[in-house]
Formats: C-alpha cells, structure tokens, sequence
C-alpha cells in the first residue's frame, strides 16, 4: 500500500523569532475588533467594574498582609497590562483571594506583614513571578500548565479559603490576636482571647456581611462590595467605633503607584524561588481557566500561551509600579462580560474609571472601621469554596485523593506546600495512567445489519482461531511497553494458535525508541510462529517514527494500513486456504470465500 510521509521541518530561526516576537507586539489582533460601538460597551461594562474592584481590592490586599492601596495599584496597573497583552477578550486580572492567601504564607514567615521587609520581598517575589510566566510563555508551555489537574485548584483555593476566614475572625470580633500560622492554631488563638470579644465590632461586621449578601441576592450589578463597605462605615459611625476601641483604616497615602525597583538581596531571592514557583503556576492555573472558560461560551480563539506572557508581563510591571501578585479575576471577569463588554478596552477604561472613584472617595476610606472589611473578607473567604465542583470532584476516586492531598496539606502545614503536594500527585497519576494503556481484542459484531469490531472478551464474541485483532489505546513509549508486553503475552498465551496480529494503533500519533523496539520484538515474533503482524495507522507522525526507528522495513511497508477494513481483508487472504477448510468460526464475512464455507456456521 501507499504510506505518506510527513519530513521534519528543517529550523527556520526568523520564523521562530517573529513568532516569539509576536507575543510581545504592542499590535494586538483585538484591535481590528474597536469600533464606536465597542468603545461604548466596554466604557460602560468597565464603570460597574471599578466600582467593585475598589472595596475588593483593599480585602485582597489585607489578606495578602499588605497596606490597602497595594491592592488597588494591583487592580489597576494588572488589569492594564493583562488586558492588553493577554488573549482573552473579556477577562479581567487583578489581585485574588488565592494568590493574596498564597503570597501571605510565603512571605509571613520571613517577615512581619506591612513591614519595610515585607513589602520589598512582596515586589521581588512579584517580579519573579512575571518572569516565571513570561519564560514558560516563550517555551511555549501553555498545554503543560492546563495540563494540572483542577482537582488541585479546588483544594488550594478550599484551604485558602479556610485560612483566610480563620485569619478575619480576630477582626470582626474585635480581638488582637497574632498573624500567622496554621488554620488551627490562629482558631486557638481567637479562643484563647474569646473574653476579649468586642460586641460593637461583632455588629459592624455582621452589617457589612448581611449587606453584601443581599446584595449580591438581589442583582449582580449592584456594586456590593462598596454598599457594605458603606453600610460598615455608617455602622461604624452609628455605634461610635472609635469610642468602642474599634481600629479604623488608615488615609490612603496615594491613589497613584509609584516606580519603585524593590531592595532584596540574592539571598533572599533564592529563598522566594519556590513560593514564586507556586504562585506563578497558581495564578497561571486560575488566569488560563478563566479565561478559556469565557473565550469557549462567546466562541472566541484563545492562546493560551499568549495568555501566559500577558501574566507574566502585568506581573514584571506590577513588581515595579508598586503591585503584588495578580492573575484573572473571575468575579470581575464575570461581571465585565454581563456588562457587555466587548474588547481588552474593558479592562484597561476598569482601571481609569478607578482612579477616578480613588481621587473622589479615598478621604472616606478613614471612616471605614476594620471590622466591616473582616466582613467581607469572610464572604469573599465563603464564595472561595466551590462546594459544586467538589461534590463532583468526589465521584472520582483518583480526583478526590488529589483534591483531599491537597486540601490536608494547606490547612495542616503551609499553603504553598499544598500546591506541590497537588502538581506532584496529578503527575503521578498521569504517569501511572499512561504507562497502564488498554489492550483491547475485537471480534465481529452485527449491529444494524453490518458487522462492527466490538470488544470479544465484554460481548462473549467468537474469535477468529488464527488472527488475533488487537487495538492499543493510549500511549506506547518507554514508561508502557512493560505493561503492554504482559498484555500481549497473556492474548498469545490465551489463544496459541493465532499467529498473526492485525494491530489497530489508529489513535496513537508519536512513539519512541522502546516502543518502537516493542513493536519489532512483536513482528519478529510472529514471523518465528509463522505468522505476520499488520498495522493499522493513521498518523503521518507515527508513520515518520516507525520510518526512523526502522520499524517499517522489519514489518515491511504492505503490511502498513491505514484502514481497519483493508488490514483485515488482506490478514485473511494470508492465512493459508487448508488450515480455514475445516474452520467452524467464520467470524468474517471474508470467511465466506474461503475453503470449506458451507461447512461453516
């Protein structure tokens, strides 16, 4: 038969480097995309953007252990950059509650939240971050990252969301109590101080979390985060906060980022190295979900790697211009394409629109009593949890020891421990599952009036007593072909007598050297039993690599099919017509012009 070839490229380093090039064009492909109309669509979408963002914004930097206008330089200089080198159209970045959570644990204990130490190890692990993300853009990693279980995100973010609540309840209830440590240990610690409980700021911050909550019942448009923050600071102000010994927020020092290059010795770089592994594939994880999530429901491309070197470059610049850590943004996310929005503009007017609100409303951020965000902070904590795709998480066995791993890890020992505790057990079982792939024996089956390869063994199927029809699904390479050498021999131990194989590897595009070197000991065997072995391919790609690895001149190239139908045909007219005259199976309707057919079934 005719084989098609498929010859390797040969390097072509211009056409590598415009393609690189491309990911960091400040021409963007959406921009053919604005016209009036999406100018005014996305300018309204982006107003009720900002007005969430700012009261999510300070939350967000509070749990990151941060002062609040980090989390709003976050939400504006993030967004902007995001916005327009990322690929989705609709997604907006800012500061999370998992990467706050995430970014807290691993600087909390080297050193002491708000301090001078703290903030500048906070813009370096920043900048680490983006540069993390930019290189695995430019090796084009996009399909490894998705690759990560998401059974790993839900139990990160399940514990992050734990650890935040624990980390507000000293907050709303008014009592002081140290920052840091296990979800355990800070609950001791509230108990410890329960006598201390502040009834005032118990009602400040019920206030604000029954206000967000109605809120959030009544319409998703309604700004909610700003209406508690206000209904918290009216409270405040009702009950007399300050006379009560309740803490109030500090002035905003200035609504504009500063460029500031953050002082951390080499030392302490080293150091970040592997929390700045863990947040970049965290923010990566929840950014390239998001935003293919959203590019799938408006039928929109979507580059993921492209996606990547957006992140990567919000987070350099962010490092630089006075911001933490930032990835997608689903709330707002959501929200900005309810809104209507059409292009990255969206994003970029979200960050215009809240400079604006900062310079109108930041002298009323002093009036905002510390308790009405613990409020917040611990709805934010609640809607963290995704109780839906957990109880669908837990149909899996194999998901739910991922998600249950990783979970335990964060709550019990440090957070960003979950995260490789979570990457390492999804490899694990990738590993596992692909060197364990299916070995499949088909047989005849008349379905409809036509005869249809089924499985012999589930459907009780008579075999043919001289060909064995054998299909592998998954992957053979060097990691399987142990497991698919037990396989096979237990087939040819089972039925002796079929000599010859007709192997189906029809979903299976690339293989290497010992699977190549399988494939051959299976031909070479067949031959010494008499036998021959035929191949059913459909990849240009496998056929290239059987090509190389010299498989096809052992098997001889009309022994190569791309067709199950042509491969079994052929198989039938090889088996000498003496030994099929005395055969009773006559699975084929092949059999039918054999010898010895109307003696048959």
């Amino acid at each position: 038969m005719t084989t098609y070839l498929k010859s390797s490229p040969a390097f072509d380093l211009k056409k590598t480097l415009r393609r690189q090039g491309h990911l960091f064009s400040p021409m963007r492909p959406w921009m053919n995309r604005v016209t009036r109309r999406t100018l005014r669509a996305d300018a309204i979408a982006a107003l009720t953007n900002a007005a969430i963002v700012m009261p999510q914004g300070v939350a967000f930097a509070m749990v990151a252990g941060l002062p609040p206008q980090y989390g709003l330089y976050t939400a504006m200089i993030t967004a902007v950059v995001a916005g327009f080198w990322g690929s989705s159209m609709v997604m907006v970045s800012g500061p999370t509650t998992a990467i706050s959570a995430l970014l807290f644990a691993t600087l909390s204990p080297v050193a002491a939240p708000e301090s001078e130490v703290f903030l500048a190890l906070a813009l370096a692990l920043t900048i680490l971050i983006g540069l993390l993300q930019v290189a695995a853009g430019v090796a084009r990693l996009g399909g490894l990252i998705s690759f990560i279980s998401h059974s790993v995100i839900v139990g990160f973010t399940a514990a992050a969301a734990l650890l935040i609540a624990c980390s507000q309840l000293g907050p709303a209830l008014g009592v002081q109590v140290e920052r840091g440590g296990s979800v355990v240990e800070r609950l001791l610690q509230v108990v410890e101080h329960s006598d201390q409980i502040n009834p005032t700021a118990c009602v400040i911050a019920i206030a604000s979390l029954f206000s967000i909550v109605l809120c959030q019942h009544l319409s998703r448009h309604i700004p909610a985060y700003l209406v508690a923050l206000a209904v918290g600071g009216f409270a405040g102000q009702f009950f007399g906060a300050e006379d009560h010994g309740i803490t109030m927020f500090s002035a905003l020092p200035s609504v504009l980022p500063s460029f500031n290059v953050p002082a951390a010795s080499i030392g302490q770089i080293v150091e970040l190295i592997p929390g700045a592994i863990a947040l970049a594939v965290v923010g990566l994880l929840e950014a390239i979900s998001i935003g293919r999530a959203f590019a799938t429901r408006r039928e929109e491309k979507y580059d993921t790697n492209q996606e990547i070197v957006g992140q990567g470059l919000s987070n350099i610049f962010g490092g630089l211009l006075s911001c933490y850590a930032g990835s997608g943004s689903f709330t707002r996310s959501g929200l900005n394409a309810e809104s209507g929005a059409q292009t990255p503009l969206s994003a970029i007017f979200a960050a215009v629109w809240l400079l604006l609100l900062l310079l109108l409303l930041a002298p009323l951020v002093v009036y905002i009593p510390v308790p009405a965000m613990a409020g917040i902070i611990l709805y934010v904590a609640w809607r963290l949890i995704k109780f839906s795709e957990i109880a669908h998480i837990l149909r899996s066995k194999r998901e739910t020891t991922i998600l249950l791993a990783t979970f335990f890890v964060g709550i019990i020992i440090e957070l960003e421990y979950s995260i490789v505790v979570g990457v390492v057990l999804s490899l694990v079982f990738f590993l596992y599952s692909s060197s364990h792939p299916f070995v499949g024996v088909g047989a005849p089956m008349l379905i409809n009036g036509e005869r249809r390869l089924r499985n012999a063994e589930l459907n009780k199927l008579p075999q043919c007593p001289k060909i064995s029809i054998r299909r592998v699904q998954g992957q053979i390479f060097f990691g399987s072909v142990d497991e698919l050498e037990s396989d096979f021999s237990k087939i040819s131990n089972d039925h002796p007598n079929q000599t010859t194989v007709v192997l189906i590897l029809q979903g299976i595009e690339s293989i290497d050297l010992a699977g190549a070197d399988f494939l051959n000991q299976q031909i070479q065997r067949a031959k010494r039993n008499g036998g021959k072995v035929f191949l059913v391919v459909l990849y240009p790609s496998l056929i290239s690599a059987l090509e190389r690895f010299g498989t096809l001149a052992t098997l001889g190239r009309e022994n190569l099919f791309h067709s199950k139908r042509d491969a079994i045909a052929y198989a039938i007219g090889t088996v000498p017509s003496t030994l099929c005259a005395s055969c009773k199976q006559r699975v084929f309707s092949e059999c039918s012009a054999k010898a010895g057919a109307s003696r048959g079934c």
